[in-house]
Protein backbone atom coordinates (compact mmCIF):
# COMPACT_ATOMS: atom_id res chain seq x y z
CA UNK A 1 0.00 0.00 0.00
CA UNK A 2 1.43 3.52 -0.64
CA UNK A 3 2.10 5.78 1.88
CA UNK A 4 0.02 8.73 2.45
CA UNK A 5 2.01 12.25 1.70
CA UNK A 6 3.28 14.28 4.57
CA UNK A 7 1.93 17.57 4.40
CA UNK A 8 3.52 20.95 6.74
CA UNK A 9 1.04 23.34 7.18
CA UNK A 10 3.71 26.83 7.72
CA UNK A 11 2.09 30.12 7.97
CA UNK A 12 4.20 33.25 10.10
CA UNK A 13 1.03 35.39 10.26
CA UNK A 14 -2.65 33.01 10.94
CA UNK A 15 -2.75 29.51 12.55
CA UNK A 16 -2.80 26.30 10.44
CA UNK A 17 -4.65 23.91 12.61
CA UNK A 18 -8.12 24.47 10.40
CA UNK A 19 -6.41 22.97 7.16
CA UNK A 20 -5.86 19.74 9.28
CA UNK A 21 -9.04 18.45 9.03
CA UNK A 22 -9.82 19.01 5.71
CA UNK A 23 -6.93 16.96 4.67
CA UNK A 24 -8.06 14.15 6.42
CA UNK A 25 -11.52 14.16 4.82
CA UNK A 26 -10.00 13.90 1.46
CA UNK A 27 -7.44 11.81 2.19
CA UNK A 28 -8.00 9.95 5.32
CA UNK A 29 -4.62 8.78 7.04
CA UNK A 30 -2.42 11.11 5.57
CA UNK A 31 -0.33 12.99 7.95
CA UNK A 32 -0.34 16.46 8.43
CA UNK A 33 2.03 18.34 10.46
CA UNK A 34 2.01 22.07 11.64
CA UNK A 35 3.65 24.22 14.51
CA UNK A 36 7.59 24.24 15.17
CA UNK A 37 8.27 20.89 15.56
CA UNK A 38 7.45 19.34 12.46
CA UNK A 39 8.97 15.84 12.89
CA UNK A 40 11.77 14.45 10.33
CA UNK A 41 11.86 17.14 7.76
CA UNK A 42 13.03 14.79 4.93
CA UNK A 43 9.32 13.23 5.37
CA UNK A 44 7.84 16.30 4.03
CA UNK A 45 5.99 16.26 0.42
CA UNK A 46 3.51 19.15 0.40
CA UNK A 47 4.20 22.76 1.89
CA UNK A 48 1.22 24.48 2.13
CA UNK A 49 1.61 28.23 2.86
CA UNK A 50 0.31 31.37 3.73
CA UNK A 51 3.29 33.96 4.52
CA UNK A 52 5.79 31.16 5.35
CA UNK A 53 8.72 31.54 7.49
CA UNK A 54 11.58 32.90 5.42
CA UNK A 55 13.85 30.13 4.99
CA UNK A 56 11.69 27.44 5.98
CA UNK A 57 10.97 26.09 2.44
CA UNK A 58 14.47 25.17 1.71
CA UNK A 59 14.98 22.85 4.90
CA UNK A 60 12.46 20.19 3.08
CA UNK A 61 15.58 18.72 1.23
CA UNK A 62 12.50 16.02 -0.38
CA UNK A 63 9.84 18.52 -1.24
CA UNK A 64 7.48 17.93 -4.15
CA UNK A 65 5.17 20.89 -3.93
CA UNK A 66 4.89 24.49 -2.55
CA UNK A 67 1.17 25.51 -2.89
CA UNK A 68 -0.38 28.90 -1.19
CA UNK A 69 -3.59 27.94 0.31
CA UNK A 70 -4.56 31.03 -1.85
CA UNK A 71 -5.02 32.54 -5.00
CA UNK A 72 -2.05 34.49 -4.18
CA UNK A 73 1.81 33.90 -4.10
CA UNK A 74 3.92 36.93 -3.36
CA UNK A 75 4.01 35.61 0.28
CA UNK A 76 5.61 32.96 -1.06
CA UNK A 77 8.24 34.30 -3.54
CA UNK A 78 9.16 36.97 -1.35
CA UNK A 79 10.70 34.33 0.31
CA UNK A 80 14.88 35.00 -0.91
CA UNK A 81 15.81 30.78 0.00
CA UNK A 82 12.34 29.80 -2.16
CA UNK A 83 13.95 26.25 -4.29
CA UNK A 84 12.79 27.71 -7.72
CA UNK A 85 13.19 24.41 -8.76
CA UNK A 86 9.88 23.34 -7.31
CA UNK A 87 6.53 23.87 -8.36
CA UNK A 88 5.06 26.46 -6.61
CA UNK A 89 0.62 26.18 -7.07
CA UNK A 90 -2.26 28.35 -6.25
CA UNK A 91 -5.41 27.63 -5.47
CA UNK A 92 -8.30 28.83 -8.24
CA UNK A 93 -11.55 28.44 -6.74
CA UNK A 94 -14.50 29.25 -8.24
CA UNK A 95 -16.55 30.10 -5.48
CA UNK A 96 -14.34 33.31 -4.40
CA UNK A 97 -15.79 35.41 -7.04
CA UNK A 98 -19.18 35.54 -4.83
CA UNK A 99 -17.40 36.26 -1.50
CA UNK A 100 -15.80 38.95 -3.36
CA UNK A 101 -18.82 40.16 -5.08
CA UNK A 102 -20.60 40.61 -1.50
CA UNK A 103 -17.96 42.31 0.17
CA UNK A 104 -16.97 44.56 -2.70
CA UNK A 105 -20.95 45.50 -2.39
CA UNK A 106 -21.30 45.60 1.36
CA UNK A 107 -18.02 48.06 1.45
CA UNK A 108 -19.48 50.04 -1.84
CA UNK A 109 -23.23 50.38 -0.10
CA UNK A 110 -22.31 50.60 3.85
CA UNK A 111 -19.91 54.10 3.08
CA UNK A 112 -22.40 55.69 0.10
CA UNK A 113 -25.53 54.88 1.69
CA UNK A 114 -23.99 56.08 5.47
CA UNK A 115 -24.36 53.26 7.64
CA UNK A 116 -22.20 53.98 9.70
CA UNK A 117 -23.81 56.93 11.22
CA UNK A 118 -27.32 54.58 11.43
CA UNK A 119 -25.37 52.29 13.54
CA UNK A 120 -24.66 55.32 15.61
CA UNK A 121 -28.31 56.26 15.89
CA UNK A 122 -29.12 53.02 16.36
CA UNK A 123 -27.03 53.00 19.52
CA UNK A 124 -28.43 56.09 20.52
CA UNK A 125 -32.15 54.98 20.06
CA UNK A 126 -31.96 58.43 17.88
CA UNK A 127 -34.25 58.24 14.28
CA UNK A 128 -32.54 60.43 12.06
CA UNK A 129 -31.99 59.65 8.42
CA UNK A 130 -28.88 60.48 6.55
CA UNK A 131 -28.97 62.14 2.85
CA UNK A 132 -29.66 59.52 0.52
CA UNK A 133 -27.97 59.62 -2.94
CA UNK A 134 -29.14 57.18 -5.98
CA UNK A 135 -26.62 54.66 -6.75
CA UNK A 136 -26.69 56.08 -10.38
CA UNK A 137 -25.46 59.41 -9.30
CA UNK A 138 -22.47 57.43 -7.13
CA UNK A 139 -19.63 56.36 -9.46
CA UNK A 140 -17.58 53.21 -8.88
CA UNK A 141 -14.11 52.62 -10.08
CA UNK A 142 -12.63 49.32 -10.14
CA UNK A 143 -9.30 48.78 -10.69
CA UNK A 144 -8.02 45.44 -11.55
CA UNK A 145 -10.53 43.59 -14.36
CA UNK A 146 -9.56 39.87 -13.56
CA UNK A 147 -11.85 37.34 -12.65
CA UNK A 148 -12.49 39.00 -9.27
CA UNK A 149 -13.36 42.33 -10.72
CA UNK A 150 -15.19 41.58 -13.41
CA UNK A 151 -17.54 39.67 -11.46
CA UNK A 152 -17.69 42.94 -8.47
CA UNK A 153 -18.18 45.50 -11.56
CA UNK A 154 -21.60 43.14 -12.86
CA UNK A 155 -22.69 42.81 -9.25
CA UNK A 156 -22.46 46.46 -8.65
CA UNK A 157 -24.01 47.72 -11.89
CA UNK A 158 -26.61 45.31 -11.53
CA UNK A 159 -27.13 47.27 -8.13
CA UNK A 160 -27.07 50.39 -10.13
CA UNK A 161 -24.04 51.72 -9.63
CA UNK A 162 -22.01 53.76 -12.44
CA UNK A 163 -19.49 51.39 -12.62
CA UNK A 164 -16.32 51.72 -15.05
CA UNK A 165 -12.91 49.65 -14.63
CA UNK A 166 -9.20 50.11 -15.29
CA UNK A 167 -7.23 47.19 -16.48
CA UNK A 168 -3.19 47.03 -18.09
CA UNK A 169 -4.55 46.32 -21.38
CA UNK A 170 -8.24 46.04 -22.99
CA UNK A 171 -10.76 44.32 -21.79
CA UNK A 172 -13.36 42.56 -24.46
CA UNK A 173 -15.50 40.93 -22.07
CA UNK A 174 -17.01 43.53 -19.92
CA UNK A 175 -20.80 43.10 -18.07
CA UNK A 176 -23.08 45.40 -19.34
CA UNK A 177 -23.03 48.88 -17.95
CA UNK A 178 -19.59 48.99 -17.50
CA UNK A 179 -17.27 51.28 -18.93
CA UNK A 180 -13.62 50.24 -19.86
CA UNK A 181 -10.40 51.93 -19.44
CA UNK A 182 -7.40 50.84 -19.80
CA UNK A 183 -2.95 51.44 -20.23
CA UNK A 184 -1.32 54.34 -18.02
CA UNK A 185 -2.88 56.65 -20.69
CA UNK A 186 -6.67 56.32 -20.09
CA UNK A 187 -5.78 56.17 -16.14
CA UNK A 188 -6.50 60.34 -14.99
CA UNK A 189 -9.81 59.76 -17.12
CA UNK A 190 -10.53 56.30 -15.22
CA UNK A 191 -9.86 58.13 -12.14
CA UNK A 192 -11.47 61.10 -12.59
CA UNK A 193 -14.68 59.65 -12.18
CA UNK A 194 -14.23 57.28 -9.21
CA UNK A 195 -16.67 58.40 -6.05
CA UNK A 196 -15.11 55.01 -4.87
CA UNK A 197 -12.22 53.29 -6.04
CA UNK A 198 -11.72 49.43 -5.17
CA UNK A 199 -8.35 47.97 -6.18
CA UNK A 200 -8.28 44.51 -6.67
CA UNK A 201 -5.13 44.33 -9.26
CA UNK A 202 -2.67 41.43 -9.09
CA UNK A 203 0.87 42.71 -7.18
CA UNK A 204 3.46 43.14 -9.27
CA UNK A 205 6.41 45.46 -9.14
CA UNK A 206 4.59 47.85 -11.30
CA UNK A 207 1.48 47.81 -9.13
CA UNK A 208 3.26 47.60 -5.99
CA UNK A 209 2.37 51.20 -4.53
CA UNK A 210 -0.10 52.20 -6.92
CA UNK A 211 -2.06 53.37 -3.80
CA UNK A 212 0.07 56.51 -2.93
CA UNK A 213 -0.68 60.19 -2.48
CA UNK A 214 -0.17 61.58 -6.63
CA UNK A 215 -3.35 58.97 -7.40
CA UNK A 216 -5.30 60.00 -4.47
CA UNK A 217 -4.91 63.77 -5.64
CA UNK A 218 -6.76 62.10 -9.45
CA UNK A 219 -9.77 61.10 -7.66
CA UNK A 220 -12.72 63.38 -6.89
CA UNK A 221 -12.41 65.31 -3.41
CA UNK A 222 -14.48 62.93 -1.14
CA UNK A 223 -14.12 59.78 -2.81
CA UNK A 224 -13.85 56.15 -0.84
CA UNK A 225 -10.91 54.45 -0.91
CA UNK A 226 -11.44 50.00 -0.45
CA UNK A 227 -8.30 47.83 -0.74
CA UNK A 228 -9.05 44.47 -1.72
CA UNK A 229 -6.10 43.62 -3.42
CA UNK A 230 -2.75 43.22 -1.73
CA UNK A 231 -1.20 45.28 1.52
CA UNK A 232 1.73 46.26 -0.79
CA UNK A 233 -0.40 48.47 -3.09
CA UNK A 234 -1.01 50.74 -0.65
CA UNK A 235 1.83 53.39 0.90
CA UNK A 236 0.25 53.67 4.31
CA UNK A 237 2.28 56.84 5.11
CA UNK A 238 -0.13 58.64 2.39
CA UNK A 239 -3.07 57.34 3.62
CA UNK A 240 -3.60 58.98 6.50
CA UNK A 241 -2.56 63.25 5.32
CA UNK A 242 -5.37 62.10 2.23
CA UNK A 243 -7.92 61.36 4.87
CA UNK A 244 -7.09 64.76 6.86
CA UNK A 245 -6.90 67.15 4.39
CA UNK A 246 -10.43 65.71 2.95
CA UNK A 247 -8.89 64.75 -0.09
CA UNK A 248 -10.32 60.73 1.17
CA UNK A 249 -13.69 60.75 3.14
CA UNK A 250 -12.97 56.66 4.08
CA UNK A 251 -10.85 53.77 3.33
CA UNK A 252 -12.03 50.11 3.66
CA UNK A 253 -9.15 47.89 4.21
CA UNK A 254 -8.88 43.84 4.05
CA UNK A 255 -5.10 43.87 2.95
CA UNK A 256 -1.98 45.34 4.81
CA UNK A 257 1.82 45.32 4.23
CA UNK A 258 2.33 43.46 7.85
CA UNK A 259 -0.52 40.61 8.58
CA UNK A 260 -2.15 40.86 11.61
CA UNK A 261 -2.03 44.80 11.51
CA UNK A 262 0.21 45.31 14.68
CA UNK A 263 -2.26 46.55 17.67
CA UNK A 264 -0.14 50.30 17.83
CA UNK A 265 -0.77 50.73 13.78
CA UNK A 266 -2.63 54.30 13.59
CA UNK A 267 -5.33 52.47 11.03
CA UNK A 268 -6.83 50.86 13.70
CA UNK A 269 -9.15 52.73 15.98
CA UNK A 270 -9.17 56.23 13.22
CA UNK A 271 -12.50 57.38 12.72
CA UNK A 272 -12.50 57.08 8.59
CA UNK A 273 -10.96 53.56 8.31
CA UNK A 274 -12.53 50.27 8.65
CA UNK A 275 -9.80 47.30 8.92
CA UNK A 276 -11.22 44.00 8.50
CA UNK A 277 -8.95 41.17 8.78
CA UNK A 278 -8.25 39.58 5.31
CA UNK A 279 -11.32 38.04 5.02
CA UNK A 280 -13.04 39.33 1.66
CA UNK A 281 -13.62 35.97 0.64
CA UNK A 282 -12.00 32.67 1.70
CA UNK A 283 -11.50 29.52 -0.28
CA UNK A 284 -13.22 26.26 1.13
CA UNK A 285 -10.98 24.20 3.46
CA UNK A 286 -11.97 21.43 1.36
CA UNK A 287 -11.05 22.74 -2.06
CA UNK A 288 -7.47 23.50 -0.68
CA UNK A 289 -6.88 20.12 0.72
CA UNK A 290 -8.48 18.65 -2.80
CA UNK A 291 -6.31 20.81 -5.39
CA UNK A 292 -3.22 20.23 -3.38
CA UNK A 293 -3.51 16.49 -3.43
CA UNK A 294 -4.46 16.78 -7.01
CA UNK A 295 -1.44 18.64 -8.03
CA UNK A 296 0.72 16.26 -5.96
CA UNK A 297 -0.61 13.62 -7.76
CA UNK A 298 0.38 14.92 -11.43
CA UNK A 299 3.96 16.12 -10.57
CA UNK A 300 4.55 11.99 -9.12
CA UNK A 301 2.82 11.27 -12.72
CA UNK A 302 5.01 13.43 -14.34
CA UNK A 303 1.92 16.08 -15.70
CA UNK A 304 2.03 19.60 -14.79
CA UNK A 305 -0.50 20.40 -11.79
CA UNK A 306 -2.61 22.75 -11.85
CA UNK A 307 -2.52 26.43 -11.18
CA UNK A 308 1.66 26.04 -11.34
CA UNK A 309 3.14 29.19 -11.29
CA UNK A 310 5.36 30.70 -13.92
CA UNK A 311 8.42 31.51 -11.60
CA UNK A 312 10.36 33.91 -14.18
CA UNK A 313 7.12 35.72 -14.42
CA UNK A 314 5.56 35.52 -10.95
CA UNK A 315 2.14 34.62 -11.47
Amino acid sequence: MKKPPVVALLSSVIPMQYLADAFEEAQPGIDVRLGADLGALEDIDIAVCWFPPHGRLAQFPKLQLVQSLAAGVDHILADPDLPRHLPLCRIVDDTMAAGMKAYVSWAVVQHHRGMKAYVASSDAATWEEQPVVSPRRHRVGIAGLGTLGLACADALATIGYQVRGWSRSPKSDLPEGVTGFHGADQLDDFLSGCDTLVCLLPLTPQTQGFLNAALFARLPRGAHLINVGRGDHLVEADLLPALASGQLSAATLDAFSQEPLPKDHPFWGHPAILVTPHIATRTDRLVIAQQTLANLAAIREGQRPLNQIDLERGY
